[in-house]
């Protein structure tokens, strides 16, 4: 079966962001740093501290993300958000609670006719988007 996962990508704090996000939903968390990857030597040194790609997975949650980003730079819109479809009352609850920790919530948790609803933006900057629709 395919997957769809989310990858965020980071100006140098990719570390910090996905140990927040194990914090926040458990899970196994995976980092791997520039530097000690197959490419360090085609790095310059003051990259070898960045992430190169992270990945955190709990239950049927999945997180990737990386620190490298291109000529651009890094530009976080509100074109995209992440939306946590949870599965019981008490889950939405904990981690509405743990994400908005530092963020900004827009909406708080609430009932509305489809079920449970929030969104906010985290500390990093990106957009969550909560929901749970079964009974209370």
């Amino acid at each position: 079966m395919s997957q769809l996962v989310s990858y965020l990508h980071f100006d140098g704090n990719c570390r910090d962001a996905f140990a927040f996000y194990q914090e926040c939903f458990g899970g196994e968390l995976s980092i791997q740093l520039v530097g000690e990857s197959p490419m360090a030597g085609h790095m310059p040194p003051e990259l070898h501290n960045r992430v190169l790609h992270a990945s955190l997975t709990s239950g049927s949650i999945a997180l990737m993300g990386s620190d490298m980003l291109g000529a651009e730079g890094l530009v976080i819109g509100n074109g995209v958000s992440l939306c946590l479809v949870c599965s019981s009352k008490e889950d939405i609850t904990r981690f509405f609670d743990k994400l908005s920790q530092g963020g900004r919530v827009e909406h708080p948790l609430k009932e509305e006719f489809f079920g449970t609803f929030g969104d906010l933006v985290d500390r990093y900057g990106y957009g969550w988007m909560l929901q749970y629709s079964g009974g209370a």
